[in-house]
């Protein structure tokens, strides 16, 4: 009996990418004054790890790397694009020692400080008016 270890490694190698990722793209956004730096790095190592897909006589290799690589070029778009937009609509914390995240506060009502993830979980949404109260105690 032969066992297939494309399955397991490929959906390891998605949690991996997409779980990094997502940390990876709040951080660098947040701390990045420039987001051309990282986004041109993604898409290199994203096309790189592509190439390295079409290249490679494994399998695994090669479903791993074409996974992580179309992860890095979304990562991409998150970074330049999808998360400065959630940043405006105030949907992710600016960081107010970033300058570009300052303008952001300064020119977008709703973006805002606050971490709505860091916060307790009650099992019933939070009403408009709790909401506004909760932003109302950071400021």
């Amino acid at each position: 009996m032969h066992i297939n270890l494309i399955g397991p490694a490929a959906a390891l190698a998605t949690f991996l990418g997409v779980w990094l990722g997502h940390v990876s793209v709040r951080k660098i956004e947040r701390e990045t004054v420039h987001l051309w730096k990282p986004t041109v790095i993604a898409v290199i190592l994203g096309l790189a790890l592509e190439t390295a897909s079409l290249l490679t006589s494994s399998l695994t290799l090669s479903a791993i790397s074409s996974i992580l690589g179309v992860t890095l070029l979304w990562d991409a778009l998150e970074i330049s694009i999808r998360q400065p937009k959630r940043i405006q609509h105030g949907h992710a914390p600016a960081n107010p020692n970033n300058p570009r995240h300052a303008s952001i506060l300064a020119g977008y009502p709703e973006a805002t400080t606050i971490d709505w993830l860091n916060r307790d979980p009650r099992g019933i949404p939070y009403s408009s008016a709790e909401l506004a109260s909760i932003k109302e105690s950071v400021k």
